[in-house]
């Protein structure tokens, strides 16, 4: 008896005995299945190679992020030099920023690119996360949500302008979630909105770039302009569609081979690998997708004060809005943004933020309430 349970104690003090081995690894089998299709495109592919680098990154990252335990990120001057921080690269972008394909919204470092929109998402919501605690019983009051969405909004319109439609919305997404779950009042939130039709009328007419209304406009009318707005929405339904149930097979899709489809490794590699893997290979990504949101929602539930539960429902908001996004778009469920798909796509700024948030909600699992089952473990342990 003392053998068995020794070994339940000494692997929770152990340095990495708070990782949660089940989200690491749906997460990391994500990462995998990005690498699979990345390489089916062709023997020789220099995003297949780079990748297993970024990948390999963040995994030093998940695992450097999980060993502080993050009372610190709680201290008010860090998180707004955090906010600042995200707030001033952002600006720098207008300066100092690569454009590709009609956007400003990376730096070129050379060897890579960085785009601060990546973890300037978790930076909101650390903020948020800061905000909603120390004001949670005053939270149904309107001047905490104007407060709050003026933080957002900042960032928002930083990300926008860039443009950057898809980063915009998710950042929007975080801020409406977490103050949902902080305790929002329903009147406030009809309030928002309204208030988010009306700024939506203004951004169509004096925000969004002719490009940007052209793709919501072939989302509208899909069968309009196949040839120009419309043609990377068709090549991604028909990607998804010609999947059918078991997939063409690892190597034999055709538009993404064949390059009929635009941005496979980034944009639509939700869509190239659907068309490889077909409605069973979609089924799988799911359910290892839902692993990592249900295995954070459930690390938020167990948070020992609000900062944490409300941290881990940010990060759970943050990845679920990407997917959602990056998918509806690719299914022509969504007009087109050009978002990655968390963990899978190609790229290092996103893939790193990605890890890094979890390393971090790992350092907090340190001080998680138990659950039933390790309470009772311990005190077993105790008696015997």
């Amino acid at each position: 008896m003392r053998g068995a349970f020794g070994r339940v104690a000494e692997s929770r003090t152990s340095i990495f005995g708070h990782v949660d081995w089940f989200l690491f690894s749906a997460a990391l089998a994500i990462s995998f299945l990005g690498l699979v299709t990345m390489r089916s495109f062709s023997a020789e592919n220099a995003f297949f190679e780079r990748q297993v680098v970024w990948i390999g990154a963040a995994i030093c990252v998940f695992f450097a992020a999980s060993l502080p335990e993050y009372q610190f990120l709680r201290r008010t001057p860090l998180v707004i030099a955090l906010y600042g921080a995200a707030v001033f690269l952002l600006g720098l972008i207008f300066a100092f920023g690569t454009i590709v394909k009609g956007a400003q919204e990376r730096f070129d470092l050379g060897a890579f690119f960085v785009q601060p929109s990546d973890p300037a998402k978790i930076v909101l919501v650390v903020l948020l996360s800061k905000y909603f605690t120390r004001r949670h019983v005053e939270i149904a009051h309107i001047r905490h949500i104007l407060v709050s969405g003026a933080y957002a909004f900042a960032l928002f319109a930083l990300v926008f302008l860039q443009p950057d439609l898809g980063s915009a919305i998710i950042i929007t997404a975080i801020w409406l979630g977490m103050v949902l779950l902080a305790g929002i009042s329903w009147k406030h939130l009809a309030a928002l909105l309204v208030g988010a039709m009306i700024l939506s009328g203004v951004a169509w007419h004096w925000g969004l770039q002719d490009y940007q209304k052209a793709r919501i406009l072939t989302f509208l009318h899909p069968l309009a302009d196949i040839q120009g707005a419309g043609y990377n929405a068709y090549q991604s339904t028909v990607a998804v569609g010609s999947g059918e149930l078991t997939g063409k097979g690892v190597g034999y899709g055709t538009q993404s081979k064949l390059q009929f489809l635009p941005e496979y490794q980034t944009d639509f590699i939700f869509a190239a690998y659907a068309e490889e893997w077909g409605f069973i290979g979609v089924l799988l990504l799911f359910g290892l997708f839902a692993v990592v949101v249900l295995r954070i929602l459930g690390h938020a539930l167990r948070g020992r004060d609000n900062f944490d539960s409300l941290f881990a429902s940010g990060v759970a908001m943050y990845l679920l809005a990407q997917f959602v996004v990056h998918v509806g778009m690719n299914m022509g469920l969504l007009p087109i943004t050009g978002t990655t798909l968390p963990f899978m796509s190609y790229g290092g700024s996103h893939l790193l933020t990605e890890y890094l948030a979890l390393g971090v909600l790992m350092g907090m699992r340190r001080r998680a309430r138990p659950t039933i089952q390790a309470r009772d473990e311990t005190e077993i342990i105790g008696a015997v």
